[in-house]
């Protein structure tokens, strides 16, 4: 009855959660997006210790990539913008 509270998994056990935006563009670091949450408006991808984040360009916050993930198609919560 539950099952859908339980997080989807791979064949192999992994977790099936993206890193890549709405429309399923691929995420690296580096990369500008306008993210969806947290007003972060326009950010960039980066690598922090803990793994990769959003860092606003106009406020200097960070968002870790977890916050990010919209529950219902496991992707981030951001749209890449195009080089």
């Amino acid at each position: 009855m539950f099952d859908f509270l339980k997080r989807r998994e791979k064949n192999n056990g992994t977790s099936s959660l993206q890193m890549a935006d709405l429309d399923r563009n691929p995420l690296r670091p580096g990369d500008v997006v306008d993210a969806l949450r947290y007003d972060l408006g326009r950010a960039k991808v980066i690598e922090t210790e803990k793994g990769l984040a959003y860092e606003s360009i106009k406020t200097g916050k960070v968002v870790t990539w977890h916050l990010m993930v919209d529950a219902a198609t496991e992707l981030q919560k951001v749209r890449k913008v195009p080089a």
